[in-house]
């Protein structure tokens, strides 16, 4: 006897995933707890609620938001159909109207026989069916709990920090300089790019930092406190002149070696793991706008063009340690029959969410039938997603949005040297496949 599918939350992730389950023609469960129980951020009991911008991202051929938005229009997303009829001026970016795109969804979700819509909230995830968690950022106690007991609590996190990512080839290693503290490294090699900062370049920079506009709260967070280990800058910095620089500016053992001497702070810049040619500012977590992120970080010598693939946030967030927990079809590793997608899974953004969502709908009717699933190609946005989220290295994991530094990188014969072409022939490979994958060539 095939078991039911029940999907938790639905939001983007979860009417997504919906939709794809309906479309192989399985019977399915949506719950979504709203209207009976709100969360602080969502305004109606709509399916698919945009909460923060209004955007789903660039839409400007041959850029990674445009490359998993054309992914996900072949796989035949209801998402992105809804987008395109609640689509409003945005310049290059797919803008929508938020309560069109909601009442879109929401209509296409009420109007499918094989979709169950329950309004009420869930609690937990029984061993009889096949489970997909789409509960977002904001997922209640109960459901938190219940997933804390079935991945270990300390898999579980509340509060994201994260720290900005520039692409490695816009920082000026005229200026950085690799080292290690003290010379200790893990490998024998040096594992950070420093930007060294004089006196006056770093007092510059704190009064910029102090001065810089904040981006506000778009849910109440009068009960939460800081770690102490994830402070926004701004607040370190707030905290005296020189706490910056008994920080995440310390400059001890980091000694200049074009110079021969120890700058008086300096910022590190981190390699990531599987976000080729990036580098993490290492804690410099902040609550900036993102442009005046962009104005005062480039005040810091190296970075002054530098091109931000990701910009820092501290925020309420609920979401599994995916890498720990996670196989390359969403699927958890102890338990096999639940699934998990959007915010909770470990990816950032809207566009985002609905992928993980599509995937986890398509490989959960797979399950249903009893059939293999079958992971995206690396290749594609969709499969480069997939891979982080299950791939990355634990410790210390941070969700992602989608860019071109997720996907596989060329080889170098064939690497044009100019980056919109590069762009280009990335995506062109990563449609190739994605086609290849549809017809059950790969």
């Amino acid at each position: 006897m095939t078991k039911t599918i029940h999907i938790a939350g639905g939001g983007l992730a979860g009417s997504e995933a919906a939709w794809q389950i309906a479309r192989r023609g399985i019977p399915c469960v949506l719950h979504e707890m709203r209207p009976v129980r709100p969360t602080p951020a969502h305004q109606t009991g709509s399916l698919a609620e945009l909460v923060c911008s209004n955007s789903l991202k660039s839409e400007s051929e041959s850029t990674a938001p445009w490359l998993l938005k054309e992914e996900l229009r072949r796989l035949d997303s209801l998402l992105l159909q809804a987008a395109q009829k609640a689509r409003v001026p945005g310049g290059h970016a797919l803008t929508v109207d938020r309560g069109l795109f909601a009442q879109e969804v929401t209509d296409a979700i009420s109007a499918e026989p094989l979709i169950d819509l329950r309004r009420d909230e869930v609690t937990s995830l029984t061993d009889d069916a096949i489970w997909i968690v789409a509960s977002g950022p904001l997922t209640s106690g109960p459901l938190a709990e219940e997933i804390g007991r079935l991945t270990g609590s300390g898999r579980l996190y509340f509060y994201d920090s994260i720290s900005p990512i520039v692409a490695s080839d816009t920082v000026d290693t005229g200026i950085a300089y690799w080292a290690s503290r003290y010379g200790k490294s893990t490998d024998g090699t040096d594992d950070y790019l420093n930007c060294p900062l004089d006196r006056d370049q770093y007092e510059h920079f704190v009064d910029e930092l102090l001065q810089a506009d904040s981006v506000s709260a778009h849910i109440p967070e009068d009960d939460t406190r800081y770690f102490e280990a994830c402070l926004p800058i701004e607040e370190i910095a707030r905290r005296g002149r020189d706490t910056l620089r008994f920080g995440p500016m310390k400059p001890m053992g980091l000694e200049n070696p074009r110079t021969g001497r120890r700058p008086w702070a300096v910022v590190q810049l981190r390699q990531e793991n599987l976000r080729a040619e990036s580098f993490n500012l290492v804690g410099f977590q902040n609550h900036m706008k993102f442009g005046e992120q962009a104005r005062v970080l480039r005040l810091i010598p190296g970075l002054e063009n530098a091109e931000f693939l990701r910009f820092g946030q501290i925020h309420r967030n609920t979401y599994i340690n995916a890498p720990a927990l996670l196989t390359p079809t969403l699927q958890l590793r102890a338990r096999p029959e639940i699934f998990f997608a959007g915010q909770i899974s470990g990816v950032e953004g809207y566009v985002e969410s609905i992928a993980t969502g599509l995937i986890a709908g398509r490989h959960a009717a797979a399950l249903a039938l009893g059939e293999t699933a079958r992971p995206l190609p690396r290749a594609t946005a969709l499969g480069s997603l997939c891979h982080y989220v299950s791939a990355a290295d634990p410790k210390g994991y941070q969700p992602a949005n989608i860019t071109f530094d997720l996907l596989p990188q060329l080889d170098e014969a064939a690497r044009p040297r100019d980056k919109k072409a590069r762009h280009a022939l990335v995506c062109r490979q990563a449609l190739e496949a994605l086609e290849e994958y549809r017809h059950g060539r790969i």
